[in-house]
């Protein structure tokens, strides 16, 4: 009964399973057994659950003919110990009780001491691996070289230095809130991984400090910090009437700055977030003003334009202002001030309309007109709708048509001399009959080596479209093309499989 109550004391202390403290007992009394009766024989031990009391045997395996006798014994004289022994089935013996002497009885506790830690990490492992995402508090245990080992009450956590709020300093005792954000198997045991500069630490201290978070009325859509410094938290209501920036706020501002006393002082935008990209965006980068907004939705990015006084303050100090708003969007913000827009589409426009004077060879109030009107290139001109021509004021039929032939009258004559210029690189009329690729994007593959379908097919979608250009071939379109070059491996590989089966015989290789 002794033994039982030594495994329960230590099953409550350890906080494991009774069950594996007992297996851990009968482990350190079966190796001492074999080290009394020799580590050869197949020898058991087990602790009645009910008296305590200790049973320990040897197995042998019952068998036609006797290789290993310290494991088996022959049918014969099995069925002398049990008549109704057969081959396969165990005698078993048992052994007096042991004496444990002093090693036999360190041996006994070294393995009991491993077992019951072995299953302690599991317990701890089990626990904790199902806890990640959650904050927890415990007890600075100790500090080395700025890694800091927290006592979580049933197992022990590390908050490392890259992961503690710049300038912040933990004592022996001190009391620690971190996010678990891993807990990996390790050789030493389950090692538990906090953070206090995570973004979900700070989303975590926001649900504890608003009720509506935790209730699921506020929904926290994004997080972006620059830990110890400046935050922006986007949230959103889905009960109209509860305004979601203001309960985060709370009256007088008293659930923030609980918050904000938690990471020591870090400054917290809170911003309504928005389905509308564009609307998102212009609040992320409050409490900067926008004037206008460009979107690319193809390229993820977005222009901001702002007037030249708010410049500075959409920018933020060493950018943080908006690489903050770029990682809470998901957007690539690229800010301009309205003087810069405007020099910029001015200069725009005189570029476009010294191409249409050129190219269409008219004068500048034309070229003005056409540009004015939103036509880019001469491709547009050379194939759009006569009659979007004919809109145009001071714009007949006759006019419109003469621009139109003069537009692919040149384009005629540039695709010739591109043509050519093609040809004089060694581009291969194969890689010429690939859809989507312009004759301008052939001299440019020639131009960079890629003269063959194989040499196509070799490329990466990024590497086609870094090539001819990522604003004339995105990277989805470059793999199109990339396949539509491959086609030729799949079809030489059927032909060589058809031709087989047909009973030809495959080429040797020469030499």
């Amino acid at each position: 009964m002794e033994l039982l109550q030594v495994a329960d004391a230590v099953a409550r202390e350890k906080n494991i399973d009774k069950e594996h403290v007992l297996e851990a007992m009968e482990e350190a009394i079966k190796k001492a057994g074999r080290s009394k009766y020799g580590h050869e024989h197949d020898i058991r031990a087990r602790i009645d659950r009910k008296t305590g009391e200790i049973q320990l045997t040897r197995y042998l395996e019952v068998v036609e003919t006797v290789e290993n006798e310290a494991l088996q014994i022959d049918l014969a004289k099995a069925k002398r110990k049990n008549p109704a022994a057969k081959v396969g089935d165990f005698i078993v013996d048992p052994l007096p009780p042991i004496d444990f002497g002093r090693i036999a009885a360190q041996t006994a506790k070294q393995v009991i001491v491993q077992k019951v830690r072995e299953a302690e990490r599991e317990r701890q492992f089990n626990e904790y691996k199902d806890r990640m995402g959650e904050i927890v508090n415990g007890l600075v245990k100790r500090v080395e070289y700025g890694n800091v080992t927290v006592d979580l009450g049933r197992a022990e956590g590390v908050l490392r230095r890259d992961e503690s709020l710049p300038r912040e300093h933990f004592k022996t005792g001190d009391r620690v809130r971190a996010y678990i954000y891993d807990v990996r198997r390790e050789q030493r045991g389950p090692q538990i991984f906090l953070s206090r500069t995570h973004p979900m630490f700070m989303a975590g201290l926001f649900k504890q400090e608003v009720p509506e978070i935790y209730d699921g009325i506020i929904e926290i859509k994004a997080v972006a910090r620059d830990p110890g410094s400046r935050a922006k938290i986007a949230v959103i209501s889905k009960d109209s009437s509860i305004d979601p920036v203001g309960a985060c706020v709370g009256m007088r501002g008293s659930r923030v700055q609980a918050v904000v006393g938690e990471l020591q002082g870090e400054k917290i935008d809170i911003i309504p977030w928005n389905r509308d990209p564009a609307t998102f965006v212009v609040n992320a980068l409050a409490p900067a003003e926008v004037a206008k907004v460009v979107l690319d939705e193809e390229n993820g990015k977005i222009e901001v334009v702002v007037p030249d006084d708010q410049l500075s303050l959409a920018i933020g100090r060493r950018g943080q202002n908006v690489r903050l708003a770029s990682m809470l969007t998901g957007w690539d913000i690229d800010i301009m001030t309205e003087k810069e827009e405007s020099d910029r589409r001015q200069e725009e426009f005189r570029t476009r309309s010294q191409l249409f004077m050129e190219a269409l060879d008219v004068d500048d109030v034309i070229a003005h007109l056409l540009v004015a009107e939103g036509f880019t290139s001469v491709e547009e001109i050379a194939f759009v709708d006569l009659d979007e021509l004919t809109a145009i004021d001071a714009f007949d039929e006759d006019v419109a048509a003469e621009l139109q032939n003069r537009a692919q009258a040149f384009l005629e004559e540039q695709n010739a001399r591109l043509e050519e210029k093609r040809r004089a690189l060694g581009v291969d009329d194969d890689v010429a009959a690939v859809e989507a690729l312009t004759p301008a994007m052939l001299v440019k593959l020639g131009e960079n080596g890629v003269k063959t379908l194989d040499d196509l097919a070799d490329l990466a979608g990024d590497e086609l479209s870094e090539i001819v250009g990522k604003d004339a071939l995105s990277v989805d379109d470059a793999n199109a093309v990339i396949m539509a070059a491959r086609a030729h491996w799949f079809a030489d590989g059927e032909a060589g499989a058809a031709g087989q089966a047909a009973g030809e015989t495959p080429a040797q290789p020469q030499g």
